[in-house]
């Protein structure tokens, strides 16, 4: 038989129909113990000598399932789905880097991770020096004899900036460091950093893969060592483990991640454009543009160019302007939903980070983020341009 497509992947992967009675959709376990057969049987279980259920904390068969179909996804040997993106990404950096170690990492990327690795450089002192990501050699540079790891974020958010995730992870290979990509905005459908060299992706399963603004989630996948160390590490010891229910909601998010990537990356790409002619537009930010800084790199790393761009508006009055505006797209937070969604990102998602830091980002006060959704582009289009006016 032939490898399976991607797009066949996504509805079969972590099927095993035999072990869930023939079901067609996993069952949901909302159990939080499991009982044994016997004495010889729960104790081979509880101290990990054999496969087997016994606290909901520390496993579940649904979740098993998630993280079996993740692991298909991603080309991975292994996944952990946890209850949040923030979740899957401190469970991957405290699973690499201990006390007194250093990470590089982007000096633009998603807030939250920027402000947990500050976190832990005050509370453990974990320093990161954060870098141009675009420029992979940045990350060479970088490096001191107690580096442990490369974090990468790849389109990032939220200017959907380019990272060379081959050359980054030779960099990495060859100083013996650990290389992280956080593979959200992209998912699976168009990037795969794990056969580009990369020890372990991280998502925020809440956006993308879930698709439809119903679930908060994350995942964790990549190298067996990696992921069985955050699973009885991280995991274990900061509670951060996913409800059945969740993950169930996840794996029907993945059933359709192959059509909805689709979608949003034709109508993105089509806004992109459309933008670009709009005189009110100072900036179009979007990998599928030839004028995109790392357009080249990103054709060469990605199968599509995904469903988010940053739009500048010029300042914070137009950008407020905008969302106040609009009719069909939607002023909220997050992203990877089916709807299409727009926030002002120095206002918002960013406004954590000073006007310094943000400017040191690239982050201008006119800046938007847009989730591009499934909606028709004609739709889409019309109810942005009318917004701007």
């Amino acid at each position: 038989m032939r490898e399976k497509t991607f797009y066949t992947l996504a509805v079969h992967a972590g099927d095993d129909r035999e072990a869930n009675f023939g079901a067609l959709s996993v069952p949901i376990y909302p159990a939080s113990v499991f009982a044994f057969s016997d004495a010889d049987d729960g104790i081979a279980i509880h101290n990990y000598e054999k496969d087997g259920y016994f606290y909901g904390r520390l496993g579940n068969p649904t979740q098993t399932a998630l993280e079996r179909a993740m692991a298909e996804l991603e080309n991975g040997e292994a996944a952990l789905a946890l209850a949040s993106g923030m979740a899957a990404i401190s469970a991957a950096v405290l699973t690499i880097v201990d006390s007194g170690d250093h990470i590089v990492a982007p000096e633009s990327m998603y807030s939250t991770t920027t402000n947990f690795l500050r976190h832990i450089g005050e509370k453990f002192g974990i320093e990161t020096t954060f870098v141009d990501a675009t420029d992979a050699e940045a990350y060479a540079a970088a490096v001191r004899p107690e580096t442990k790891l490369f974090w990468i974020e790849t389109p990032s958010n939220p200017l959907v900036a380019i990272t060379d995730i081959a050359r980054v992870a030779e960099i990495a290979k060859a100083a013996g460091i650990k290389t992280v990509a956080d593979n959200t905005f992209a998912t699976p459908f168009n990037q795969r950093p794990l056969d580009l060299g990369v020890d372990a992706v991280i998502h925020s399963a809440t956006k993308y893969l879930g698709g439809h603004s119903d679930l908060t989630a994350g995942v964790l996948v990549g190298s067996a060592e990696i992921v069985e160390k955050a699973r009885h590490g991280a995991n274990k010891f900061l509670g951060g483990n996913i409800a059945p229910q969740v993950a169930w909601l996840v794996l029907r998010g993945i059933k359709t991640l192959a059509l909805r990537m689709e979608r949003h990356n034709l109508n993105a790409y089509a806004l992109a454009n459309a933008l670009t002619e709009n005189p009110k537009i100072s900036a179009v930010y979007y990998p599928g543009l030839e004028s995109h800084n790392n357009h080249e790199i990103a054709k060469r790393q990605m199968k599509g160019f995904g469903g988010m761009i940053g739009v500048d508006v010029g300042s914070a009055d137009a950008a407020k302007v905008l969302v106040n505006r609009i009719k069909v797209c939607t002023f909220a937070t997050s992203l990877g939903g089916v709807e299409t969604l727009i926030q002002p990102v120095a206002l918002m998602t960013h406004a954590t980070l000073s006007a310094d830091e943000r400017a040191k980002a690239g982050i201008s006060d006119g800046l938007l983020r847009v989730s591009v959704g499934i909606e028709d582009f004609n739709d889409i289009r019309s109810d942005i341009f009318e917004a701007i006016g």
